[in-house]
């Protein structure tokens, strides 16, 4: 299958200095749902030989010049080719209607960079990892419980897409009566929507400044996607949102359900006083439940940070324990 031809921006437009111990270049590759998907592909300069390779992505919302791209470019100085990618729907990649998310085609958007950097000529394709950041930490355990070829897999301030939906944030929705409520409007918005050809978004993040009465978690996003921090104009969460109903079919699809199958290493990073914390914690719990491969597996907590102090690092830019993923890395590739 050939790629489609994807309109891809010329010149350096990341939220991050470039590199100049790192060569980078675009790259497209295709999913097996015929969906092309648009990288930067990070390679550190005067490399010769094989080389282990990382495949980055996320934050759920985000694109490829934010948080993964800094994690791609970061990994590539510690000496892995990279490659950080836009998942379908969203960014540069392809894929119609626009702003959708789908556990399965998310999931194999993962499996699709496995495919293409297990073909790439200066990869060892016995020494494949994956990063998923926020939302797409819970697609990259999930990538790593079905696809044997992925050898290590970090999951940094993870969410589990699923289960926020299906239940509200801290399980405050967790019932049949208010997931039938979200059910019920989704549903007949798709059909009004079906009808006018119009597809709704459903709003980024929050405006700075940011209300007083809205919760921490809620300006820690802001603080991220709204200001020159982390602020991108192809950016989902920067800008209008998924679309309205973008993410109706993770309400019934647990991601994580086979998580203690998986073999292979992870690491899951989270920050001690991040709202969403919860989620590694009890994905940890549940991955080494009856799982015969606990050897390789470790939570690791920050102390003092939050949510989006793993997107970037934080205002110190030295939350990111970049020591710890390049010893986890080069012990398992």
């Amino acid at each position: 299958m050939e790629n489609a031809k994807l309109n891809l921006t010329e010149g350096w437009d990341k939220t991050f200095p470039k590199s100049d111990k790192v060569d980078h270049s675009k790259v497209t590759f295709h999913n097996r749902y015929g969906i092309t998907l648009a990288a930067d592909l990070y390679v550190p300069k005067n490399a010769s030989g094989k080389l282990p390779a990382i495949a980055v992505c996320g934050p759920f919302g985000a694109v490829k010049e934010q948080s993964a791209g800094l994690y791609a470019q970061t990994m590539a100085e510690l000496g892995f080719l990279t490659l950080a990618f836009d998942p379908s729907f969203t960014g540069e990649s392809g894929g119609e209607p626009r702003y959708m998310a789908s556990p399965d085609i998310n999931t194999e958007d993962f499996q699709a960079a496995v495919d293409f950097l297990s073909n790439c000529d200066s990869v060892d394709a016995d020494k494949i990892g994956i990063i998923g950041i926020c939302g797409w930490g819970g697609m990259a355990l999930n990538a790593a419980a079905i696809d044997t070829r992925i050898k290590a897999t970090a999951a940094m301030t993870m969410y589990d897409m699923t289960r926020v939906n299906a239940n509200g944030y801290f399980d405050s929705e967790d019932s049949e009566e208010k997931r039938y409520e979200k059910k019920a409007a989704m549903n007949a918005l798709r059909t009004s929507e079906y009808a006018s050809g119009v597809y709704s978004r459903a709003g980024g993040c929050v405006e700075i400044p940011v209300p007083e009465d809205m919760p921490f978690f809620v300006k820690d996003y802001s603080d991220y996607y709204k200001t020159e921090r982390g602020y991108h104009v192809r950016s989902l969460n920067s800008n209008e949102g998924w679309n309205t109903i973008g993410c109706i079919s993770f309400m019934n699809q647990p991601i994580l359900k086979y998580s203690n199958e998986i073999r292979n290493a992870v690491l899951i990073v989270h920050g001690e006083k991040a709202h969403s914390c919860y989620f590694s914690k009890d994905a940890y719990a549940a991955m080494i439940k009856d799982n015969k491969y606990t050897d390789n597996k470790e939570l690791m907590i920050i102390p003092g940070a939050v949510h989006t102090d793993l997107y970037d690092g934080g205002p110190d830019h030295n939350r990111i324990p970049w020591d710890k993923l390049e010893a986890f890395f080069k012990k398992y590739l």
